[in-house]
């Protein structure tokens, strides 16, 4: 479903094609992606990152996208290391002198634009950072432009937007709440297949059995 097809959707929904509602298509559109991206975790959602340690320092730039961290590593010859993720706390206690220099071993979310490492590393390590970060909206995609979420979770994309324009028109109730259930059970597929038909295969865990009714 492309930008322009999902906002002529909310329209028709919501019989609506009022200018100041039409102005805000794109603003409920990107709280239906917040409430997906808030509530189901997706591969789609993860990132991969390569960069290098700087010997001495024990501060590591965190992407400009960046989130939440999966993993850590670093690569010393041909070994590698993943970092044990603490809170910020733990550091600067275990090694208060940043000064004092070797292999790493911990890292923490220091502030919004870096990562403390320590101890501080005493080489220029490549690291590979695993992250969860915001993917691009819809809404900067263009008319003809889509996503992921568009394309394989179209349904929650659409009656979550709706939840956001019908409560924007200050509609009844009981429609609302159809669109909540709607979103919800959409969600709960979209759970499924992300928390589980995603991350699984046959071969190690067999197929995933539902119980008979």
């Amino acid at each position: 479903m492309t930008y322009a097809e999902l906002k002529q959707q909310i329209q028709d929904y919501c019989e609506n094609s009022e200018t100041t509602f039409v102005s805000n298509l794109g603003n409920f559109i990107e709280s239906a992606e917040e409430r997906i991206f808030k509530n189901v975790q997706l591969n789609f959602f993860r990132r991969n990152q390569t960069g290098t340690l700087t010997s001495s320092n024990p501060y590591l730039n965190c992407p400009s996208d960046f989130l939440a961290p999966y993993s850590l590593s670093f690569t010393s010859g041909t070994t590698k290391t993943f970092l044990l993720y603490k809170d910020v706390n733990f550091l600067q206690e275990a090694y208060p002198d940043t000064s004092t220099t070797g292999s790493p071993k911990y890292y923490a979310f220091f502030d919004i634009s870096n990562f403390l490492i320590s101890p501080t590393p005493d080489s220029g390590y490549t690291v590979e950072l695993h992250y969860y970060y915001r993917p691009a909206s819809l809404t900067v995609q263009g008319d003809s432009g889509t996503t992921w979420l568009s394309t394989n979770a179209s349904q929650s994309l659409l009656y979550g937007a709706l939840i956001e324009a019908y409560t924007f028109m200050k509609g009844e109730t009981d429609v609302i709440t159809n669109y909540i259930n709607q979103f919800n059970a959409s969600l709960e597929r979209l759970k499924n297949f992300g928390e589980a038909v995603e991350d699984t295969d046959a071969y190690r865990t067999g197929l995933i059995i539902r119980q008979k009714t």
